[in-house]
């Protein structure tokens, strides 16, 4: 679980703050041996120091052939895209059934693991196939395949500009899905410390809409969360959203949670509705 994963890379690296850990482990975590340069901005960190040693970070990588086509063309699709199965398989251009062979494969190695979907899988107009989600089970082969890979020979002759271009771009995607994930493992926790079991909690999405988490409790209470890893305070609009996008998709929720890295409005923060949650990375930092 990212939980222990994270809490592992947090005791490796006790000066940086929470926000820092995030930064990091969202790029480097699963990475045995990394020695940062805690006087350094993050990207500052990345091109003075990450990009003359990628040889030596690459080496850490195991096993080595998933470095290899066809491999790497399908863990590039999986990290660069949505995730979704047959559309990561179409992206690395291969045949549905060397795509599936390798996907098992991977995923026997604990590289990717599997995320079952829950997307509806007809309307009255259209057929949908259903496809589950891949993910990676450190952040930092996520990192690796959906951003270095794709340039690694043009850094390996010392050329970074279009990587450095291609990362700040996009960078925060990989803040964003690690945070989610914290929130999940954070929600069982909370709910779990007040006596409630969690039997299930995920990400959700059909034909409609996307979730960033589902958990469903012991009792089939549903609680529908939303995540924010953005430098300003979520408003009540965000709320206001989860809740059409919930009625769109048929969810009937008996909580509703938030989750934000710059904190919540004042409207927010005054809400009676006594079925909304509000957490913030003060509420993570327990995790230090």
């Amino acid at each position: 679980m990212i939980k222990k994963l994270f809490q592992s890379f947090s005791q490796k690296h006790p000066y940086l703050d929470f926000e820092q850990l995030i930064d990091y482990f969202s790029i480097f975590g699963g990475v045995s041996e990394l020695e940062l340069d805690y006087f350094a901005t993050l990207f500052e960190f990345i091109e003075n120091s990450f990009l003359h040693k990628i040889d030596i970070i690459s080496s850490q990588i195991e096993p080595t052939y998933i470095l290899e086509s066809p491999y790497r063309e399908v863990l590039m699709a999986i990290a660069r895209g949505d995730g979704k199965i047959y559309s990561s398989i179409k992206k690395a251009r291969l045949n549905e059934h060397l795509g599936e062979n390798i996907i098992d494969e991977l995923t026997e190695l604990g590289i990717i693991r599997l995320e079952a979907s829950k997307e509806l899988e007809t309307n009255s107009h259209k057929k949908y196939r259903i496809q589950s989600k891949l993910r990676f089970k450190k952040p930092f082969y996520r990192f690796w395949f959906g951003f270095v890979e794709t340039y690694r020979d043009s850094l390996q002759i010392g050329e970074k500009d279009k990587f450095i271009e291609n990362f700040k771009a996009h960078y925060e995607r990989l803040r964003s899905l690690v945070f989610e994930h914290l929130s999940e493992e954070f929600l069982i926790d909370y709910y779990g410390n007040k006596g409630i079991n969690i039997v299930f909690s995920g990400s959700y999405w059909d034909k409609d809409n996307e979730f960033d988490i589902v958990a469903l409790t012991e009792s089939k209470e549903v609680i529908l969360a939303e995540c924010k890893y953005k430098d300003r305070k979520v408003c009540k609009n965000e709320l206001t959203k989860l809740k059409s996008k919930a009625t769109q998709s048929n969810l009937t929720a008996k909580h509703w949670v938030l989750f934000s890295k710059q904190g919540f409005s004042m409207e927010l923060k005054n809400s009676k509705d006594k079925d909304l949650l509000l957490f913030d990375l003060q509420d993570l930092s327990v995790w230090k």
